[in-house]
């Protein structure tokens, strides 16, 4: 099968099964896939927790939503009846080629089994054993060994989708702005009292796995030096799972504000569009940073390799180990050195360092009257 069968699909669905992170790195790609071809409607496959940024991005026409078995979720004992209502929901949609985007890890062989059943002609995808019919234009998975090097997941995703003739014009992720969900953040950052005349440092101190969480003592140290000598302002984000860390975070002698569980993902992204600095774990929040354009200060655990800030200045974090590319959701060793052993000075520089190089060049916002500085 040649890329030329592509470019005739007009009704194309991209599978994505994973994280919000996931998903926005692959925004490039998708982008790619939608203006590739006049007239092409794009629909995304994607998990619950992807459903959300899914249902954000302007190129895509329609969002269908499934918790995939062969995923990470809870044990699920309807899984074989919610597939087969999958199968039916996309045999009826009539779709005329499907790209499954997986991380190197991952297996596209049940998804290509589903979009099989679902009369999907054009099935392609990375894998590394031979699909056979599975997949229509298979791709010999390359990122074979994280030691020898492997690609970052925009990268792999944009291969992806030029050899199915979609070439990307513009590679930078994508997630837009609300600007109601840009004025609802100004006002509660109003009401919290941010001071004027000072930047704005937003930190998101949570990771779905814990071996990606940088210690929180050693973050507040961090946040503690940067209030005091450097004057910013300093909000905590994160989703409800992350209230009782930012209120720790927040805790004396810090000053700093939490709005952690209080936004949704717009409201987060115009938060983080909103400062000059974020500093982030190796979570959702780096890569929606990286999405709106500012700096990122990524604490980056050496669980794996490829999934770095990408397209915005950024200082990458962590401690050489020999246990490094893990892929483990909680330390094996026990000491997780990769993160404990980033001292919070180095955060504080990293934080400096990106500051200086932003601050002749970033905008001001008013915030009743505070001046916050924003990222371009």
């Amino acid at each position: 099968m040649t890329p030329e069968a592509w470019s005739r699909a007009r009704n194309v669905l991209a599978v994505r099964l994973d994280g919000m992170g996931d998903l926005l790195m692959s925004t490039p790609a998708l982008r790619a896939l939608k203006e590739s071809v006049p007239h092409r409607r794009l629909s995304l496959l994607v998990s619950p927790a992807g459903a959300a940024v899914a249902r954000q991005l302007p190129f895509v026409d329609d969002v269908i939503v499934f918790r995939a078995p062969w995923m990470k979720h809870p044990e699920d004992a309807d899984a074989a009846t919610r597939t087969e209502a999958l199968v039916r929901d996309l045999r009826a949609r009539r779709f005329e080629a499907a790209v499954v985007l997986t991380v190197f890890s991952q297996s596209p062989l049940p998804a290509a089994l589903v979009l099989l059943l679902a009369a999907v002609p054009l099935r392609a995808g990375y894998c590394r054993e031979n699909p056979y019919t599975l997949l229509t234009h298979w791709l010999p998975e390359r990122d074979l060994d994280v030691h020898r090097g492997v690609r970052h997941e925009v990268q792999r995703q944009l291969d992806l989708a030029a050899a199915l003739g979609a070439r990307a014009s513009d590679t930078r992720l994508q997630f837009p702005v609300d600007a109601a969900a840009r004025s609802r953040v100004i006002e509660r950052l109003r009401e919290a009292g941010v001071r004027a005349g000072t930047r704005l440092l937003v930190v998101h101190p949570g990771a779905t796995a814990a071996s990606r969480r940088y210690p929180l003592e050693a973050l507040r140290a961090a946040m503690a030096r940067l209030a005091a000598e450097d004057g910013w302002s300093i909000v905590v984000a994160g989703g409800p799972e992350d209230v009782a860390s930012a209120a720790s975070l927040c805790a004396a002698p810090v000053t700093a504000i939490s709005l952690a569980g209080l936004l949704d993902i717009g409201e987060l992204a115009a938060l983080l569009q909103l400062a000059s600095v974020v500093v982030s774990n190796n979570s959702v929040a780096a890569h929606l940073a990286a999405a709106v354009g500012t700096p990122v200060v990524d604490l980056y655990a050496l669980t794996n390799p490829q999934h770095t800030p990408w397209s915005v200045p950024n200082r990458v974090l962590n401690h050489d180990v020999d246990c490094r590319y893990c892929f483990k959701s909680v330390c094996p060793q026990g000491h997780h050195r990769c993160l404990a052993d980033v001292a919070p000075a180095e955060v504080v520089d990293a934080v400096r360092d990106l500051a200086a190089g932003a601050q002749s060049a970033a905008p001001a916002v008013a915030i009743a009257g505070a001046r916050v500085t924003m990222a371009a």
